[in-house]
This record gives structure tokens, sequence and C-alpha cells, in this order.
């Protein structure tokens, strides 16, 4: 769905990068030290709750799968899925009230962040801004730390995408004119994650991504996480 650029920051960690993130920071010029980009590692408005915290290296979460109905509900498909995790169900239509979703689809994260903290009753959603065209490989490793941090926490990320990306199996997914969809699991410490994506093309309504390629779907666009 369209989305107005999106601004915000919160947390920053840094996580030891897989052998593509290495040759990607390498083509970036940023040197890797003992696994990690050199430079300071700062929790960035890490909570209190963050200290001493460490997400398992693998964990998938149990939601309610529901497709949209209609060509511009991905916002509040995507977001119902995220509530599911947490025992919450509202309707399409509730959240799309909610969402101020329109033909024109829902305008931003800013929107699913704000409802999803309403609705699950805790403020632990942040907007994160992925600005440029192309992700950085902070911010690809942003992401990571930040899908992790989430769904170890029980809470899916919704994340809005635009344009093409390929998945594990080496499946193209596109959405010229911009989609959101849901994370709700990761393996490899986060470095590839499971998406729940309301749209079900040709029933495709789950499926795996690197987070490079998911950062990089992100682009000029955002996340709710």
């Amino acid at each position: 769905m369209l989305s107005t650029l999106l601004r915000g920051a919160r947390w920053l960690t840094t996580i030891t990068p897989s052998t593509t993130r290495r040759a990607a920071l390498a083509t970036a010029g940023l040197a890797v030290i003992g696994g990690s980009v050199a430079g300071p590692a700062i929790a960035l408005g890490a909570t209190t709750q963050d200290v001493g915290f460490t997400a398992p290296t693998a964990k998938e979460l149990s939601v309610d799968y529901q497709a949209q109905p209609n060509f511009f509900y991905c916002g509040p498909a995507a977001t119902r899925i995220a509530l599911t995790a947490s025992g919450h169900a509202p309707s399409q239509d509730e959240l799309a009230a909610r969402l101020r979703t329109t033909v024109n689809g829902t305008d931003s994260a800013e929107d699913t962040t704000r409802v999803l903290n309403s609705l699950g009753g805790s403020d632990f959603y942040r907007t994160r801004s992925i600005p440029e065209e192309t992700a950085t490989p902070t911010e690809m490793d942003r992401l990571q730390a930040d899908v992790t941090r989430a769904v170890a926490r029980e809470h899916p990320v919704v994340v809005n995408v635009i344009g093409a990306a390929v998945d594990s199996r080496g499946v193209a997914h596109s959405y010229e004119g911009g989609h959101y969809l849901t994370v709700v699991g990761y393996e490899d410490e986060g470095r590839t994650v499971k998406i729940a994506d309301p749209a079900d093309v040709n029933g495709d309504s789950s499926y795996w991504m690197s987070t490079i390629n998911l950062a990089n779907w992100a682009a000029s666009r955002g996340y709710s996480g």
C-alpha cells in the first residue's frame, strides 16, 4: 500500500554478521573486527527490561492468519496477524478504521505502531525508518536486532515494503505499489525471518527471507518493531 516516508529511531546493537553480511559490509567499506562492525555498539533507547536479556537463536510465534479481503487492506490484515500472537483478534474492518485505511492504503508504519500499542495495551512498539532507497549494513543489523528482540518477547513485527524481494527459496515477491506484511519468526539469530504475507498470492501466505533482503525491501519505508 501507499506510504509516506517514515521517521523514528529506537534500539541499536551489534550482531555477528553472516558471511553474506560480511560481504555487504566490505562493499560498504566497513571493517569487521572480531565478528562485529567496527565502531561503538550502543543500545539507543533500550529499556531496563533489555538489560541481561538474551534472545534464543530461533523462535516462531503462533498466530491466527487471515488474508486481506481486498487490494487495500494489507495494513489491517498484517496488523491483525501481529495482534493475534497476544490473543487479540479484532476484525480487519475495525483495524482499518483505527489505521485510517482508505482505498489508497494505510499511510505509514507510524499508524501500525500506534494501533499495535493501543490495542496491545503497551508501548512496546516503535517506528523504525529506512529512509534511503537501499538499506545500509547498520540498518540491516538493526532490523535483525529488532526482530529477534520483538519476536523473542512474543511481538511480531509489521513491515511496510515496496518493490520486489526474493525469499529463501528463490521465489520473487513483488508489490510495486507498496505492501504490509508480518514477521512472525526467525532463525539463525535473526539472519533469516519467517513472513506471514496477508496477500496470499497463489497460496503463498508464508515464506522465509534473509534479513538483508527484507531490509532492502523496506527501504524508503520502515516497520513497527
